[in-house]
């Protein structure tokens, strides 16, 4: 029973902590776009850059 004298502050006080990072990520722009990141994987851009056309060997 002792114990929970201990434990409930700390849950409280972790609870309040998580509460405040994730304000601060959603305020930040953390989770504006969810779905660019995955749709510039799928884009084709696999060629070549230009610089490495104009070499001359």
């Amino acid at each position: 029973m002792e114990s929970l004298w201990l434990l409930i502050p700390l849950s409280v006080m972790l609870a309040f902590i998580i509460g405040v990072l994730f304000w601060w990520a959603a305020g930040d722009g953390q989770f504006d776009d969810l779905e660019g990141p995955g749709e510039r994987v799928l884009q084709d851009n696999d060629g070549t850059p230009e610089s490495v056309h104009n070499k001359t060997a």
